[in-house]
């Protein structure tokens, strides 16, 4: 792996930590157009590395600061960790039988409309 390389992955990997510890937004928002547009990924490539990533130690340290600011509902947490994993592993069986445009179209509308929402939206 070239120099540059690693350079790009890890300013992408900040921005994307920033964002998720600043933002509470995951960090695929961040590194998913990162690993399509600049290193050339496929939508279900940079999906599948997003994931990867994302797992146990990334969230960790920023979860204990939030929980010792008081700022962590765990039973919440508890109930979406449980159905995010469930829906994860369905969710994953569907998109990896879809075509890449597809899954590039989904990502984005649902990019959009959640942006859209949160702008006008109470």
């Amino acid at each position: 792996m070239e120099l540059s390389t690693i350079a790009l992955l890890i300013l992408a990997g900040f921005i994307a930590g920033l964002a998720g510890g600043v933002l509470g937004v995951g960090g695929g928002i961040v590194v998913i157009p990162v690993l399509i547009y600049i290193f050339g990924f496929s939508q279900h490539n940079a999906q599948g590395t997003s994931l990867a990533f994302l797992l146990l130690p990334i969230g960790i340290f920023a979860v204990i600061n939030y929980a010792r600011a008081g700022y962590v509902n765990w039973k919440f947490a508890i109930i979406l960790a449980i159905t995010f994993t469930v829906g994860s592993y369905f969710g994953s069986k569907w998109a990896v039988n879809l075509p890449a445009d597809t899954m590039r179209k989904i990502f984005s509308i649902f990019i959009i409309l959640v942006g859209i929402k949160m702008l006008f939206g109470k």
